[in-house]
């Protein structure tokens, strides 16, 4: 199971009432390393005053990998965080989560990140079974 889903949550998600804001609470209760991985990147941001910030550290144990595998690759839980904290969120690898504030000069540095080529860069051998 990916989330910790309270029993009141699941009944307003059966009658179809469930808020955002609940779902993103939900996530953040369930998936504490990586709510506070992608939190921090975004913080980076604020605190530099720059429009990108990337993790290049691996996760601390396979538990940890485990959230940030299960919010990155959730369409639902990826499009609530990036909508929560008004960035666009890119993956690479097991652990490279990377927070693009919206504007025009961050389009090309994601497709650039995103791209085949920077993936096929961005491997090694320590990370291949991760």
């Amino acid at each position: 199971m990916s989330l910790d889903v309270s029993p009141a949550l699941l009944e307003k998600a059966e009658r179809d009432e469930v808020d955002e804001r609940e779902f993103v609470d939900c996530v953040r209760v369930s998936l504490p390393y990586a709510w506070d991985l992608i939190s921090s990147l975004v913080a980076q941001t604020n605190v530099d005053g720059t429009d990108f910030a990337d993790n290049q550290v691996p996760p601390p144990s396979e538990q940890a990998r485990g959230q940030l595998l299960r919010a990155l690759a959730s369409n639902a839980i990826r499009g609530a965080l990036e909508r929560h904290f008004g960035v666009e969120l890119a993956f690479q690898n097991c652990h490279r989560v990377a927070v693009f504030r919206p504007s025009s000069a961050n389009k090309k540095r994601y497709e650039r990140f995103t791209s085949v080529r920077e993936q096929l860069l961005n491997q090694s051998d320590e990370l291949r079974d991760c």
